[in-house]
C-alpha cells in the first residue's frame, strides 16, 4: 500500500516543526498514507488524539487500478487523492511529506528528513515493496507497479517500445520490444495481462497499422501450479481460460532463472526475448531501522501481537502489509490485501482509544470479504463467502466495488466515464508519452538500448 518512507542516512539534529498537541491528546504518528495509514488517521477522535500523517508521497494511490494507468486506461490523478483535501476539515491531523530514516522506541520518538519527532504512540503503517529475491540483474532490468510513478513509467516504456520498432528492421529485436513478460500469476499479472492483450487486440493495429502485431506475444509466468493461488483451482481455471482467449500465453510451474534487459531466461531453459518485463511476483516489507531485528519476520514483515503491537516495541504498532501477525489459522500472518489493512486501521482506531480510557483490548479478527480479478471486458472471477460468480457478473461486481472504494466523487465520476467510453468504442483516449524535464529542459529518459546484431531468424515461439 504506501511506498517508500525509508532512507538510510545520519538523523538531523534539528525538530520537526509540528503544533503542539491540546492538552488533552495524545500525539499519534502514522507512517505511511495507503490503505492503513489513511485509514486509522481517519478515523482517530480530535477529542483524544493529534494525528501526524508521514509519507514520502502527498497523495494517496488506489493500488488496485495502477495496471490500467499503465496500460493508458486511466489517468493517474484518477485514482490519487490529495492527502491535505481528505483532512481540509480535520485540524487535529498534520501532513508532512517527508522519509523516515529510524525510530526509537526507547525515546519514543523517530527521525525524518525533516528533522526529530516525538510521539505518544506510533503507527507503521509503510507498506511493502517489490521482492526480485536477490536477483540484481532482474531488479536491474525489469520494471515494477507499485506506485503510480512506476506505472507512468511502464506507460511511457511499452508505448517507446512500439515507436522504435516502427524502425527496427531485425526480427529479434523488434520482437523483443513487442513482446511482454509479466511474471506472477496473482490478480495484479492476470489484471495486466488481460488488459495488454485487449490492447494488442483492439487499439494497437489500429495505431501502428505499419506493424504486425501477430509478432507480439504476452507471456504471463507463474512458479506455481495454478493461478490466482488465494482463490479456488476453479477460479484459477477460469481466468486462465478468459486469458489464453485473449491470446495471452500462460506458463505455470515457470519462474525467471535471469534477465538482462534482453534475454529472459526461465527455470525450463526456454529463452524470450523481450525489453518489457514487468515484475509481479512478490513483495517484502520496508522495514526502518530501530525496529529490534527479533520482531522481523519473513518478508521482512514486522511481528504484532492481536492488538497490533509490535513485539518487543513499546507503544509501536504495525498494521497492513508490514504486519505479520501469527496465529493457528494464519501461520505466516494475514494476506497482504486491503481489507486486512482496512480491518486492522479501524480496530487500532478504537483500541487506541480504549488505551487512553484505560479500558481493555479487542482482538483482531479478520473478516474475508472475498476475493476477486479481472481480465478483460465482461471477463473475470469473484469469490465471495461460498459464492463463485465469473464472466459478465462477476465483472460487474468487481467494477462497482473498485468505483465505490476510490475516494472522491470527481474520481469516481471520471473513472466511470473512462470505463464506459472504452466498452462502447474500444478505445482508450490515454495513450500519451510524457516525460519529466529537467532544470535544463532535456527530457529525463528511460534506457532505450537495441541489442542489434546479425540474427536473421526468430527462434520458434516469438
Amino acid at each position: 500500500m504506501s511506498n517508500g518512507l525509508i532512507f538510510f542516512g545520519k538523523s538531523k539534529s534539528k525538530i520537526m516543526k509540528i503544533p503542539r498537541p491540546r492538552p488533552f491528546q495524545k500525539r499519534v504518528v502514522i507512517v505511511g498514507a495507503g490503505f492503513a495509514g489513511l485509514t486509522l488517521a481517519r478515523k482517530l477522535d480530535a477529542d483524544y488524539f493529534q494525528v501526524v500523517l508521514l509519507d514520502k508521497n502527498n497523495y494517496h494511490q488506489f493500488q488496485p487500478l495502477l495496471y490500467q494507468v499503465a496500460t493508458a486506461g486511466l489517468e493517474p490523478s484518477s485514482i490519487s487523492f490529495p492527502l491535505r483535501k481528505v483532512f481540509q476539515r480535520k485540524k487535529h491531523i498534520v501532513v508532512r511529506m517527508t522519509e523516515v530514516r529510524s525510530i526509537d522506541p526507547a525515546q519514543q520518538k523517530l527521525q525524518t528528513e525533516l528533522g526529530e519527532l516525538h510521539y505518544d504512540y506510533l503507527v507503521l503503517a509503510q507498506g511493502a515493496a517489490t521482492n526480485y529475491f536477490n536477483l540484481t540483474q532482474l531488479q536491474q532490468h525489469a520494471y515494477s507497479m507499485k506506485s503510480v510513478s512506476e506505472a507512468l513509467l511502464l506507460r511511457n516504456t511499452l508505448l517507446q517500445h512500439y515507436e522504435q520498432a516502427l524502425n527496427v528492421t531485425n526480427p529479434i529485436d523488434r520482437a523483443a520490444l513487442l513482446n511482454v513478460v509479466i511474471v506472477g500469476g496473482g490478480p495484479t499479472g492476470v489484471e495486466l495481462a488481460g488488459a495488454i492483450a485487449e490492447m494488442k487486440k483492439k487499439i494497437l493495429p489500429k495505431d501502428y497499422a505499419e506493424l504486425n502485431f501477430k509478432q507480439m506475444h504476452i507471456y504471463l509466468l507463474e512458479a506455481a501450479p495454478g493461478l490466482l493461488n488465494r482463490m479456488s483451482a476453479a477460479s484459477g481455471t477460469s481466468v486462465k481460460a478468459y486469458l489464453e482467449e485473449l491470446g495471452v500465453e500462460v506458463q505455470t510451474n515457470t519462474s525467471v532463472k535471469d534477465y538482462d534487459g534482453f534475454r529472459v531466461q526461465l527455470s525450463n531453459g526456454d529463452c524470450i526475448y523481450s525489453k518489457n518485463l514487468i515484475w509481479a511476483a512478490g513483495v517484502k516489507g520496508v522495514v526502518i531501522p530501530g525496529i529490534p531485528s527479533g520482531s522481523i519476520a519473513a518478508g521482512n514483515r514486522i511481528l504484532v501481537n492481536e492488538y497490533n503491537e509490535v513485539q518487543n516495541a513499546q507503544r509501536v504498532f504495525a498494521i497492513g502489509d508490514i504486519a505479520a501477525m501469527q496465529s493457528s489459522e494464519w501461520p505466516k500472518g494475514h494476506p497482504q490485501v486491503a481489507q486486512v489493512a482496512i480491518q486492522q486501521a479501524g480496530l487500532l482506531a478504537e483500541n487506541l482509544r480504549r488505551i487512553v480510557a484505560r479500558q481493555s483490548l479487542v482482538s483482531f479478527q479478520y473478516k474475508d470479504r472475498g476475493s476477486m480479478a479481472t481480465v478483460g471486458r465482461n471477463l473475470a472471477t469473484a469469490e465471495i463467502g461460498r459464492v463463485r460468480l465469473k464472466g459478465f457478473i462477476a465483472w460487474v461486481v468487481w467494477m462497482f466495488i473498485h468505483l465505490m472504494s476510490i475516494i472522491g466523487i470527481k474520481n469516481r465520476l471520471l473513472i466511470l466515464v473512462n470505463w464506459a467510453w472504452q466498452y462502447f468504442t474500444y478505445d482508450q483516449s490515454l495513450r500519451l508519452i510524457i516525460q519529466p524535464t529537467s532544470k535544463n529542459n532535456t527530457s529525463v529518459k528511460h534506457e532505450q538500448t537495441i541489442h542489434t546484431s546479425n540474427r536473421v531468424s526468430v527462434p520458434a515461439g516469438m
